[in-house]
């Protein structure tokens, strides 16, 4: 068996132990009143027992990534697949370090399914080592890379004890029309997230029913003479094509439901890599998170949030804020090392400038001013609580935006992440 073999073993290892650890967080908070001892003392025994098998997990996380490494003889970042798996171990890091500052095992009962999460979207993608491109075969990617994706690993801790606030705070049973609207706003994050889940489910769906279909796509383009040409590219789907590429002829397309035809076209404008067949599985994303989120209500008969809250019970708020805050304190500055200082020396020795107006750098820029905003006004202007913690679950959107909108959707240097 070579390294590489080795490595997606102790991913799999990995992926189950976060698992079993979200399930016992789940039994140390969510079944302390179903227990006949102490609910402290539940709390604190089946806290334990997740934050080892969590710890565990993480132990073979971090075994997939440097077998990966020692086998492939290249840092296991550049790609989609390599990159969402580091920032999953990231996010495990920086958890266990505000556990080791703060001793609340409660946080994990949010940061394991976020990194389930992540680890499972990694997964959707091609697990193959491929070769580096040139750009890429620098120190430099090492170290920005890493240090760009801890940073975005505590913002994610700071999300999750912010989402906990939230969820701790917001009244479900209010009827104010500003109660109303903390409830549908915290409800559509959580739908969100059931989004993200619903493309999980879809890809891994139509992958095992096996969906092929294929269609020629005919682009023009301006050579260095400035004159027009065109070239035939073809275009695979793994799932029904809603959506079709922009002039675009079908070849070949297995039946879904007696559906063998697209039902329109991708817009011209978008001009990103395989935009139309992205902009399909968006399509799919949402068709499956809403219908899994519809079958989430009927099963519960409420909202989410008004499900979840009750586990958030006896659990200090004033404790989730410090630690929403602390966490994205310590991600700020490995942040602005990682993907605007390193990111930038990267980018004058692999493309001869510091600057570029790329999509992914403007978008790195724009969460840094993001998380700088949130500092100030957390320090200066005394926002805390229920802004803080909104300003901490947004950040993260932008985050997740920058890590995957910018990579699968906008065209540009970072594309090559996508593929």
């Amino acid at each position: 068996m070579s390294l590489v073999d080795f490595s997606s073993d102790a991913f799999i290892v990995a992926f189950f132990l976060y698992c079993f650890a979200f399930v016992f967080y789940v039994i140390a908070f969510a079944g302390r009143n179903w227990s006949n001892r102490d609910p402290k003392q539940h709390e604190k025994k089946w806290g334990r027992i997740a934050f080892a098998v969590s710890t565990l997990g993480l132990a073979a996380h971090l075994t997939f990534f440097f077998t990966r490494w020692a086998g492939s003889g290249q840092i296991p970042t550049s790609n989609m697949y390599e990159f969402m798996t580091f920032l999953g171990m990231a996010i495990m890091i920086a958890y266990t370090i505000v556990y080791g500052i703060y001793r609340k095992p409660l946080l994990g009962m949010f940061a394991t399914p976020l990194t389930i999460i992540i680890v499972a979207y990694a997964s959707v993608f091609p697990q193959e080592v491929q070769p580096l491109i040139p750009a890429l075969d620098s120190i430099w990617l090492k170290v920005h890379v890493t240090t760009a994706a801890l940073g975005e690993a505590f913002f994610a801790v700071g999300f999750a004890a912010g989402l906990m606030y939230l969820l701790r705070v917001i009244d479900f049973k209010g009827t104010s029309k500003q109660e109303r609207k903390a409830q549908f706003w915290l409800e559509f994050t959580l739908y969100t997230i059931v989004i993200i889940i619903g493309f999980i489910i879809a890809v891994f769906g139509f992958r095992a029913a096996g969906f092929e279909a294929e269609f020629t796509q005919e682009k023009s383009s301006i050579n260095e003479q400035g004159a027009e040409q065109s070239s035939i590219e073809k275009v695979e789907y793994t799932m029904p094509a809603i959506v079709r590429p922009y002039n675009s002829i079908k070849v070949h397309s297995d039946s879904f439901l007696g559906m063998e035809d697209s039902i329109f076209e991708a817009p011209s404008w978008m001009n990103g890599v395989n935009a139309g067949r992205k902009l399909n599985t968006v399509i799919w994303s949402v068709i499956t998170g809403s219908l899994l989120y519809g079958l989430l209500r009927l099963v519960l008969r409420k909202r989410i949030g008004a499900f979840i809250q009750p586990a958030m019970e006896g659990i200090d708020p004033d404790d989730l804020d410090e630690i929403s805050y602390r966490a994205i304190a310590i991600g700020f500055p490995i942040f602005t090392l990682g993907a605007l200082i390193f990111a930038m020396i990267w980018a004058n020795m692999a493309w001869g400038r510091f600057w570029g107006w790329d999509p992914k750098e403007v978008w790195a820029l724009i969460t840094w001013l993001y998380y700088s905003a949130y500092l100030h006004f957390r320090l200066s202007r005394g926002w805390q609580g229920l802004r803080s913690s909104w300003l901490a679950v947004i950040g993260f959107v932008i985050v997740l935006f920058t890590l995957i909108g910018v990579n699968l959707i906008i065209a540009g240097l970072h594309s090559y992440a996508g593929v």
